[in-house]
């Protein structure tokens, strides 16, 4: 059983040292501990810390490519090098390593398939009460939205299977923690929270510049990642919200008909018709785009036949590629 800790980076020479000193090289039921550190176009020295310390695999992208495309680079990475298991935590130490035994109980009892790590942020002494709040809220509606049990869905504190990390797709550029629990959710992965605990705050957040930014890119992700696995509901919804709409002109300009005074009221009709026929155009666009889905589930299912074959590959000893 092989487990590595991947650690998405950027700029975090000074706090690097920390977060790897805190991770466990020998874990009950695990034969191998590597950690990988992916280096996300760092204008500071994080990859030569990471090699000084220690690290198993570091990996350097040439320009920054966000947290989400680092965390997706991280986990092929993984995979390759014929991971069992993978735990990801961030490089400003903000999660306890030594919690990373507590992530993988689960797994390694065959219970899970992905386990979050809960911060319990309303016991988080440096997170501020708006904080709490969105982090309250978003989880609600996540849970809501993927049908699961996650406490904390936007901890990047997380244990992902092989089977599991060979099946999820992270696209959104901006982060995965959301998308990851709706494509488990989805595709009805086993998912589980674990009780974490969390490091004293060391630097400012770099995931976003303000509030309102990160409210927005969350709120897109979540909606585009629902809309490609319920685009029919989406659509549907939408097209009821028109059609609803539009009808009540329409019953106004019925109900001057009725009394004889038809006059003057031809706008609530084109209103009400043009109204109706947006509803029925989005029922068809959420047709369309349900017959879509079927397509890409074809082509998520050859990518999984493709990174479980590359898996038996190295397993064989035919193809053992991985970064150094």
């Amino acid at each position: 059983m092989k487990l590595i800790v991947q650690i998405p980076c950027y700029n975090e020479e000074d706090t690097l040292p920390q977060t790897l000193a805190d991770i466990p090289r020998e874990i009950p039921g695990i034969d191998v501990v590597e950690i990988l550190v992916v280096d996300d176009g760092s204008s500071d020295r994080t990859a030569e810390v990471a090699r000084a310390l220690g690290v198993d695999h570091v990996i350097r992208n040439k320009a920054n490519r966000g947290l989400a495309r680092s965390f997706r680079i991280g986990v092929d990475a993984c995979l390759r090098l014929g991971a069992d298991i993978i735990v990801n935590t961030d490089g400003d130490n903000q999660y306890a390593g030594r919690d990373i035994p507590r992530l993988c109980e689960p797994i390694l009892r065959g219970e899970a398939d992905i386990v979050i790590g809960d911060r319990q942020t309303d016991s988080v002494a440096h997170f501020s009460p708006l904080k709490k709040r969105l982090q309250r809220t978003g989880s609600a509606v996540v849970r809501a939205l993927s049908e699961t049990d996650v406490a904390d869905a936007v901890s990047g504190f997380r244990a992902l299977s092989r089977e599991a990390a060979i099946q999820l797709n992270i696209v959104s550029p901006f982060s995965y923690t959301i998308e990851m629990v709706i494509q488990a959710g989805k595709k009805q992965l086993a998912i589980r929270s674990v009780p974490v605990a969390t490091n004293p705050k060391l630097r400012s957040s770099r995931l976003f510049r303000s509030v309102p930014q990160f409210i927005r890119d969350q709120l897109t992700t979540i909606v585009r990642m629902y809309s490609m696995y319920q685009p029919l509901r989406v659509f549907f919804y939408i097209g009821t919200a028109l059609s609803l709409v539009g009808a009540v002109p329409i019953a106004r300009f019925l109900w001057f008909v009725a009394r004889g005074d038809s006059d003057g009221h031809i706008q609530s009709l084109v209103l009400g018709g043009i109204l109706l026929m947006m509803g029925f155009l989005t029922f068809m666009i959420g047709l369309v785009a349900d017959l879509i889905q079927f397509n890409r589930q074809l082509l998520e299912m050859v990518l999984e036949r493709m990174k479980a074959l590359e898996h038996r590959r190295r397993e064989d000893g035919v193809d053992t590629p991985g970064p150094q």
